[in-house]
């Protein structure tokens, strides 16, 4: 006994302790090049297709060694990528397809072994096999010698069966629930759009307006305004033109006008990743602003990098300001915009995120709001090609169209969006922290199922210990046969 497994704790009785390898054959998938994949033949399943149902398939137009092959039942772990979303075990049940690398076929005797059982505790267990991963920034993976040498605990095979069953019953009414929780995030993923929307097309102001009709003068006066306070700052500067044509824009309130945000600016740049990259980042020192900082909820500052005060002089252009826009240029995340608070009086922004500072004559936040509602990402995403835009320049962003309110009605249509929002935040904090306890709910019954405490047990089922002597009788006889089957054939030469 090894000293690793003098430090475990005792079995419930009938359990065994047992390696993965000696239970388990695993078949890694086949590397199939970007130049095999095509448009139409068996499906190829890859680290995505395991964890998202919808994540598109590529195929292969030509038959492959047997071991490649997939059928529904089969037992899968996906062993390399990011540890939060690629490790885990799978019920493969979408058809015949061939099996990608990075995946693991688990290959079990199925007399002996619960297959359910088995992946219920991997996933159970993949925390561990996690910390026996290799990898650098974010990617990982466990080599098939770590994983087969993992020891797992195994019941008696009737055992197997209930505390499966068991599982399945208690994560089904889980899923119910998750599912409902799901909905309703969707649910309001789509009302603050339509929030956005109305607000943006006047809707949320219609009533105020009525009310305000002497009080309120109209956004091409706030324009001419615009102009003439810049005038002084443009001799010598290129513009973008005046704003073109609008009639395939929604018709605005007559006191609101459609301006582009080139007319309202005076400021657009973006940093840049200090030489070094992340080795120059410190714990402590001026917050630095990445893409992943920026959501259409706001700065999410947790992550922050820092970079030194010197650093931070050094790029000096793209010092923010309270007050300043952000919006995210390149990247996945591109489109999503936020802006600076007074409580954030000094940071600096990465290439990946556009400044955009205006005048006293935008509130921020109006400007912000209207990049991630509809009508902003529409223009965000739009390109002359029909493809998905994968950034945006200085002259894009200056030409995105904006909506243009009057000041004091910009400031009531912020003031009705977080009127709105709050009541859907309050929703998706309760969402949230039900779907936080749905999966600690989930880890507590896989805790109980393994430790022996969620079924009760039966004096007469069969020790898991006999389990494992006929599968070990049955692995070395296969073993005899093929080596047999080798001496046949002449080819036992290459072996020895």
């Amino acid at each position: 006994m090894t000293e690793e497994q003098y430090s475990l704790p005792e079995l419930p009785k009938g359990w065994a302790r047992v390696k993965l390898g000696n239970i388990s054959d695993l078949i890694n998938g086949r590397v199939f090049k970007p130049s095999e994949w095509s448009s139409e033949g068996v499906p190829i399943i890859r680290i995505q297709n395991l964890n998202n149902t919808e994540a598109e398939f590529n195929y292969c137009s030509f038959e492959v060694e047997g071991k490649y092959v997939v059928n529904n039942g089969q037992l899968l772990f996906g062993w390399s990528g990011t540890p939060e979303t690629s490790f885990g075990a799978h019920i493969w049940n979408r058809g015949k397809a061939f099996l990608n690398q990075h995946i693991f076929k688990v290959e079990i005797d199925q007399d002996c072994i619960d297959k359910i059982f088995l992946k219920h505790l991997l996933n159970h267990n993949v925390k561990e096999y996690v910390g026996k991963a290799h990898g650098t920034a974010g990617l990982a993976h466990i080599t098939k010698g770590k994983f087969e040498n993992s020891l797992i605990t195994l019941p008696p095979f009737n055992e197997q069966h209930r505390i499966a069953s068991k599982i399945e019953e208690l994560f089904s009414c889980l899923d119910a629930g998750m599912e409902s929780l799901l909905k309703v995030k969707t649910l309001l993923k789509r009302y603050r759009q339509a929030v956005l929307k109305y607000a943006f097309e006047g809707k949320l102001t219609e009533e105020w307006r009525k009310t305000h009709k002497d009080q309120t003068e109209p956004a091409q006066k706030l324009l001419e305004q615009i102009k003439q306070e810049q005038e002084v700052e443009l001799v010598g500067k290129h513009r973008e033109p005046p704003l073109a044509g609008t009639s395939n824009l929604p018709a605005l309130p007559e006191t609101w006008v459609w301006t582009t945000i080139s007319r309202l600016e005076t400021f657009i740049g973006s940093g840049i990743t200090p030489k070094g990259g992340k080795r120059v980042y410190v714990n402590e020192g001026v917050p630095f602003i990445r893409s992943q900082n920026v959501h259409p909820d706001g700065l999410r500052l947790k992550d922050v990098a820092h970079v030194t005060p010197q650093m931070h002089e050094d790029m000096k252009r793209t010092h923010t300001q309270p007050n300043d826009v952000l919006l995210n240029i390149t990247g996945a995340s591109i489109g999503r915009s936020a802006y600076v608070s007074e409580e954030l009086p000094e940071a600096n922004v990465n290439q990946h995120v556009c400044i955009i500072r205006t005048g006293w004559w935008l509130v921020p936040s109006y400007l912000s709001h209207f990049l991630n509602s509809t009508y902003g990402q529409a223009q965000i995403f739009s390109t002359q090609s029909g493809v998905t835009r994968q950034g945006l320049n200085y002259v894009q962003v200056r030409n995105l169209r904006i909506p243009l309110a009057p000041l004091s009605e910009q400031k009531i249509v912020v003031e009705r969006i977080q009127e709105t929002y709050s009541v859907a935040c309050e929703i998706e904090n309760i969402a949230r922290q039900e779907i936080e306890r749905s999966e600690r709910l989930r880890q507590s019954i896989l805790q109980a199922a393994f430790e022996g405490k969620l079924v009760s047990q039966d004096p007469s089922d069969e020790p898991a210990e006999k389990l494992l002597e006929r599968i070990s009788k049955k692995r070395e006889k296969q073993q005899v046969n093929f080596k047999k089957s080798l001496e046949d054939t002449g080819l036992m030469r290459y072996v020895e």
